[in-house]
């Protein structure tokens, strides 16, 4: 194992996960979702936490994993989260009740992202949390960008895509929309961009003001 993966493998096994979301990730990857890394959702949680936000969007619900993570951050925050899967909304809900949070905290749309997003209210809310089909993700990407409020920030999971988007020999699809998002936010104006290589990366884009 070299270095870097020993690291990525400690900055994982030092996260210590509630028992809810332990059992949240062992059903997902039972029904073959791929959850966030510890890592990952632990980040997520401190940029919720350090910014106070209040309202959260997340693309991708799973079956709660990433909400539950979100949520930690958040005390009395409220997330609206997306999904086409109903079972794993279901799922999903059952974990978010198990964990102690109020029904009224969670709205849970069933549906495709990028038909329920034009519908959302601009510059409305503190995080977007982005965690669904890679392929679309740069469309995401704009609909969270339209929706954050300036200051608010935009969350992509899995940015770095299984090690192939540091790859420049990887061109397929998936690993060139990642590098192609990462590079472009970087030179981009209008966000302050991070990357950061735990887990399977997580990109972290805040809206400046016009």
């Amino acid at each position: 194992m070299s270095d870097k993966d020993s690291n990525w493998r400690f900055s994982d096994d030092v996260i210590v996960e509630s028992d809810v979301i332990a059992r949240a990730r062992q059903q997902s990857l039972e029904l073959g979702v791929e959850p966030i890394a510890p890592s990952t959702g632990a980040q997520a949680a401190i940029v919720v936490a350090a910014t106070a936000a209040e309202n959260i969007v997340e693309i991708g619900t799973g079956v709660g994993v990433s909400g539950l993570w979100l949520l930690t951050g958040g005390a009395n925050a409220q997330l609206t989260s997306i999904d086409q899967e109903l079972d794993h909304q279901q799922h999903a809900r059952a974990f978010f009740t198990e964990a102690g949070v109020a029904s009224n905290r969670v709205r849970l749309i069933t549906g495709r992202a990028l038909d329920v997003l034009p519908r959302m209210n601009e510059n409305s809310y503190d995080i977007v949390f982005i965690d669904a089909d890679p392929q679309s993700v740069i469309e995401y990407v704009e609909h969270g960008l339209r929706l954050v409020r300036p200051g608010g920030t935009v969350l992509v999971a899995h940015a770095l895509w299984r090690g192939r988007v540091a790859d420049p020999a990887a061109r397929d699809d998936v690993a060139t929309g990642f590098r192609t998002l990462i590079t472009e936010t970087a030179r981009s104006g209008a966000v302050i961009s991070a990357l950061s290589p735990a887990g399977d990366g997580l990109l972290q884009l805040t809206k400046l003001a016009p």
